[in-house]
């Protein structure tokens, strides 16, 4: 280790205190402020900085909103600076700042003088941190709502497919049978009848399963839960969806697969809905390490400065976070009369090639 002059040893103090982030004070035994670096300046409101400097020490207590202890979040109890002698490696405690309301500090206080009983007291904004801590929470919240509502749908879809659906079928089995017996013509037309409600319900309840999670996402991932999606669309509304993948894995992580199949699946809803156009265009690629969505119309468009277009604002908002849950990018461009793009970048970590 190089040996330092005291001097130089100085020097390097002098510049950590005045050019430090954090706020420093120094404190003698009795309370009162000896000196503070200007980031310590700049936290504290004009009358509490007056009466630190006009010797108070009590002043302080006009700043500090209390410290967090194991049993309260924010307390005074047993304060801080109450102990002269008790040196605290690291705790919690609030300030009111000057502009900038309560902030939450990381602080330690330690004697540095034992003969003088002189104590600095180092304070470091967490505000930062915290923030960073409250959007990590939100989104793994959000994660594990989403898992629950797709793990939910996975199991709706199962029963109605596999339990609701079978049971019709065997039901429909069974009124066939009856159009070969001898009976009566009105009974006949009756059971006609019957069958053609069945088999519409039949499809609904299908249709209801696949909407929920379809099994083709689950069994043989985007690419033919894509197709079949559209095959559907375009058999029940008209709509031809123009898709074209070209993906160089054939699975990826669940999760991704899911978002992008949901926020694919709002767009095309979406210009099905409210575009009033016969085609959408929908292409899938991946490329450096990114897996691309890219969904298109000409249709009717809306204003983006709006952000609130009729009946698609959840949508939006919906696939957003969506694209969140997976560090994905999340555009989307319109104009009225020239149609709207929605564009989903996805980071790749890895496919499972299964």
């Amino acid at each position: 280790m190089m040996d330092a002059s005291n001097e130089q040893l100085a020097n390097l103090l002098l510049q950590l205190y005045g050019k430090s982030d954090e706020a420093i004070f120094f404190f003698d035994r009795q309370g009162k402020v000896l000196s503070m670096n200007a980031a310590a300046e700049k936290i504290l409101e004009k009358d509490v900085y007056e009466q630190m400097v006009a010797g108070s020490t009590k002043a302080i207590c006009r700043t500090c909103k209390g410290y967090m202890s194991a049993d309260e979040v924010q307390t005074c109890h047993a304060c801080y600076m109450s102990e002269p002698h008790q040196d605290i490696g690291s705790f919690q405690v609030y300030f009111e700042t000057k502009g900038r309301g309560v902030i939450p500090y990381s602080a330690s206080i330690q004697t540095i003088d034992e003969a003088t009983g002189v104590r600095v007291f180092m304070l470091r904004d967490l505000t930062d941190q915290y923030r960073t801590q409250d959007e990590l929470n939100r989104k793994m919240m959000m994660k594990r709502v989403i898992k629950a509502q797709e793990d939910e749908r996975k199991r709706l879809s199962r029963e109605l497919h596999d339990g609701v659906a079978q049971e019709m079928l065997s039901s429909l089995v069974d009124l066939r049978v009856l159009k070969y017996m001898t009976i009566e013509e009105d009974v006949l037309q009756k059971v006609k009848q019957t069958e053609g409600s069945l088999m519409r319900l039949l499809d609904d309840i299908r249709h209801l399963s696949v909407e929920l999670r379809p099994a083709t996402l689950d069994d043989l991932g985007l690419e033919a839960a894509f197709r079949t999606h559209f095959k559907w669309i375009e058999k029940n509304y008209g709509l031809h969806v123009n898709f074209q993948a070209t993906l160089e894995t054939k699975r990826y992580e669940n999760e991704i697969e899911t978002v992008v199949y949901r926020v694919c699946q709002e767009a095309v809803f979406n210009a099905l809905k409210y575009a009033e156009v016969d085609e959408v265009v929908v292409r899938l690629h991946e490329e450096a390490g990114y897996l691309h969505l890219f969904v298109a119309d000409e249709g009717k468009g809306f204003r983006m400065q709006e952000m609130s277009p009729k009946g698609t604002g959840l949508g939006i908002y919906s696939m957003q976070e969506r694209a969140d849950l997976v560090n994905g990018e999340f555009k989307i461009r319109s104009e009225v009369g020239k149609g709207t793009v929605v564009l989903l970048k996805v980071p790749l970590k890895g496919g499972d090639e299964t």
